[in-house]
């Protein structure tokens, strides 16, 4: 399985237009054979900053995942929303564990 952690930052002011991007790219995800979770999250703190959380079932499906239209309609539109720093880290875990 595969995590992937991390955040990205848009100016506060492109909030808004950053939703409904935001929003699609969420929901087609999710739809994705081996998509186990896939979220983005506003910081409380932060404007602008966004917190990602993705959980993959194997490299393969993540690799139809960055091949998959929904990403490149999301990828084009950082220049306009101003995406400015993307830092993600994808992780290699095993089988959960409640707490």
């Amino acid at each position: 399985m595969l995590l992937i952690v991390g955040t990205v930052r848009l100016p506060p002011e492109n909030l808004d237009a950053a939703r409904p991007v935001m929003q699609r790219m969420v929901e087609a995800s999710r739809a994705e054979p081996g998509c186990l979770d896939y979220g983005y999250a506003e910081d409380v703190l932060e404007p602008g900053l966004i917190h990602v959380k993705e959980m993959w079932v194997d490299q393969s499906a993540l690799d139809r995942h960055f091949a998959s239209p929904h990403i490149a309609e999301w990828r084009a539109a950082w220049p306009e929303l101003g995406i400015c720093e993307r830092r993600l880290v994808v992780y290699e875990v095993g089988e959960p564990r409640m707490t």
